[in-house]
């Protein structure tokens, strides 16, 4: 008789293999990755001892250079040397004058710094007469109680400022009114452009009064905030400059930076 054919029970498969795989991948990467720190380290320990190998190179070249100088300070015949002292001293004195060079930069920055705070960039004119004809700018003076500085320069009636910024500028123009109705006199305040039209910054209006005195009094003041560059000119212009009265405090010109 035909027994049935029972096929055989397959053997249950080890593990043993794959665990053994995933511990040695573990450590694999832990390996890797520790490999990977220490030659980070490594480097930076590398580049800080050559750091402090350059600084001491340094210094033994600042050494020898020094002992150099006091072997050619020793008199002639105490002791022969085969060093070439001319060079050694050349060198000496080029890093001496290097060093006066920078010092006497800082100084003059140091100086130039507390010369503006000291002295603020101002300058306040006073009008001043020159002939009874009529002139296309007015002139001005110093006066004693009136600040100057160097950063703004004065030349034919044109202040220039040396120094960019944020200025205040401002004139007062008295004049002499006539009876007779006409225009109006005005007072103009102009930024010079060597290579354009002067243009127009302010300008101020007043009326001629009806008396009949001869010199029936006014005065007309502007004043107005501009950002100025280095070499900037400006200048004062009125409609008729016979008209102005010069007393002492009518008319002025000046300006301050606010920076």
């Amino acid at each position: 008789m035909n027994e049935p054919y029972t096929p055989t029970t397959p053997r249950p498969t080890s593990t043993g293999s794959s665990i053994t795989m995933k511990i040695f991948i573990c450590f694999l990467s832990v390996f890797i990755v520790a490999q990977t720190i220490g030659t980070a380290l490594f480097c930076l320990y590398f580049h800080m001892q050559l750091d402090k190998l350059k600084d001491g190179m340094s210094l033994n070249e600042d050494f020898l250079f020094l002992k150099r100088l006091h072997e050619c300070q020793k008199p002639k015949g105490v002791e022969s040397s085969l060093l070439d002292c001319k060079k050694i001293t050349d060198r000496l004195k080029h890093l001496l004058m290097k060093r006066t060079r920078i010092k006497t930069s800082i100084n003059h920055r140091f100086c130039l710094v507390a010369d503006v705070r000291r002295h603020p960039v101002a300058a306040h004119l006073a009008g001043i007469k020159k002939g009874n004809k009529s002139v296309p700018v007015l002139e001005w003076k110093t006066t004693g109680y009136a600040p100057t500085n160097n950063l703004i320069s004065y030349k034919e009636g044109k202040l220039k400022v040396e120094k960019a910024g944020v200025y205040y500028i401002y004139a007062q123009v008295s004049f002499c009114t006539k009876p007779a109705p006409q225009a109006p006199f005005t007072v103009y305040i102009y930024l010079h452009l060597p290579l354009e039209s002067d243009r127009l910054l302010l300008n101020g209006l007043n009326t001629h009064s009806s008396s009949d005195l001869s010199c029936g009094l006014q005065s007309t003041h502007v004043g107005g905030v501009f950002e100025l560059r280095q070499g900037d000119v400006v200048f004062v212009n009125v409609t008729d400059s016979t008209l102005v009265n010069y007393n002492h405090g009518s008319t002025y010109f000046g300006m301050f930076n606010l920076n």
